[in-house]
């Protein structure tokens, strides 16, 4: 089974499971007969706001659209938000993507309702005096951008702007008038998300200097353009992104830390290679992609120069640093399968703890290097995460 299948099953078949993460879950009112999928709330003391930005990068021409076409993506921005009553609910996924991913894995494309996340569509920044951090997430292969949620509402609730992408041809996604974008067979490298989060990375200037960068000229959120710390940047991503967040690091010393979540590090001809030396903080959280398995990794290691961290949950698989570790548990009680089965996907890393690792140590990780503040949970093992062993 493809990693889309089994996003597919977790799509079609998300009913709500009692998995013991504190906090009640968001979910849509499902249609009769269509399963209900669930998300769990961040912990942080700020309501959330989103908005979805149509992005053109005009020095990049694009050949898959035609002559006279750039380089186009669809971002989410993430932030702390005020007066959030009046402004709805944003859905996890749009309808349309959401049905093509039911699709590429043989479900019904009916059957599933999307979740709706903790964040109000449009609702104004909260600026409190101060600009927040801003962090860009880069997802993985055939993916989309709200694979890791769980992160990125965190984050938003503690006081960071997190900025999310679909890449492009690599990615399910729909833009503002009705395009459907779907995974194809051109090659993306991770040099190309490099290329895209670095264009990305300037669209964040722009709208720190108060103009607005989306294509639609849609108008912004109250308060977006003065929330924007440009001098505060930092990046986190999964498998292929995370080997894009490695190059961004390499490349663009705008931004200042780097986590991956289980990259494999390894680039593809005709990319560059990773990083030959690297003096901002970089944390690994390893799954299978270790340094012990592969080469790539560890040498990538060797060349970290400043602070580094490599952690990993016993258990874990690729992708349970992801929002799947939350789904699949509901895919098993919803379609009966074994509890040996559940294991090959998931691995043994207990769903509930999973959640609770994504939510802390990559705040952890981004409080200590993008705002000072030391966390001793990156200083060793900690006895609420036993599991979280800390690779030398």
């Amino acid at each position: 089974m493809s990693r889309r299948r089994l996003l597919g099953a977790a799509l079609a078949a998300g009913i709500a499971v009692p998995i013991g993460v504190a906090g009640p879950a968001c979910a849509t009112s499902a249609r009769p007969g269509s399963a209900r999928l669930t998300l769990p709330r961040p912990t942080g003391p700020y309501p959330l706001g989103t908005m979805a930005l149509h992005l053109v990068d005009r020095s990049r021409p694009d050949p898959v659209a035609g002559p006279g076409r750039y380089r186009e993506l669809m971002a989410s921005v993430w932030y702390p938000a005020r007066n959030v009553s009046r402004y709805p609910l944003a859905p996890w996924m749009l309808p349309a993507p959401l049905r093509e991913l039911l699709i590429s894995g043989e479900f019904d494309p009916d059957v599933a309702v999307t979740p709706l996340t903790a964040a109000h569509d449009g609702a104004p920044v909260l600026c409190a005096g101060q600009r927040w951090p801003v962090i860009v997430f880069s997802h993985g292969a055939h993916d989309h951008r709200s694979d890791t949620t769980i992160v990125v509402q965190e984050l938003a609730s503690h006081g960071y702007v997190v900025v999310t992408v679909d890449h492009t041809y690599d990615a399910y996604s729909e833009f503002p008038d009705g395009r459907l974008i779907v995974p194809s067979d051109r090659p993306m490298y991770p040099a190309d998300f490099a290329r895209d989060i670095r264009f990305v990375v300037d669209q964040i200037e722009v709208l720190a200097a108060g103009r607005n960068p989306d294509a639609d000229h849609r108008p912004l959120p109250t308060g977006l353009g003065d929330a924007l710390d440009r001098r505060r940047i930092g990046m986190f991503g999964w498998s292929k992104g995370a080997t894009a967040t490695a190059l961004v690091m390499g490349d663009d010393p705008r931004v200042r830390a780097g986590l991956s979540f289980d990259g494999p590090m390894e680039s593809d001809p005709p990319d560059p290679p990773v990083p030959a030396e690297l003096d901002r903080p970089f944390m690994l959280m390893t799954a299978v992609f270790t340094r012990a398995a592969y080469p790539n990794v560890a040498e990538f290691w060797s060349h970290l120069t400043g602070w580094r961290l490599n952690v990993q949950a016993e258990g874990a698989v690729h992708p349970s640093y992801c929002d799947l570790q939350w789904l699949l548990p509901q895919v098993a009680t919803a379609t009966g399968m074994s509890d040996e089965e559940l294991r090959g996907w998931i691995g043994t890393l207990d769903p509930a703890q999973a959640v609770r690792i994504q939510q802390a140590y990559p705040l952890a990780f981004f409080d200590q290097h993008l705002r000072g503040r030391r966390r001793h949970l990156l200083d060793g093992p900690s006895p609420a995460f036993p599991e979280v062993n800390f690779i030398p």
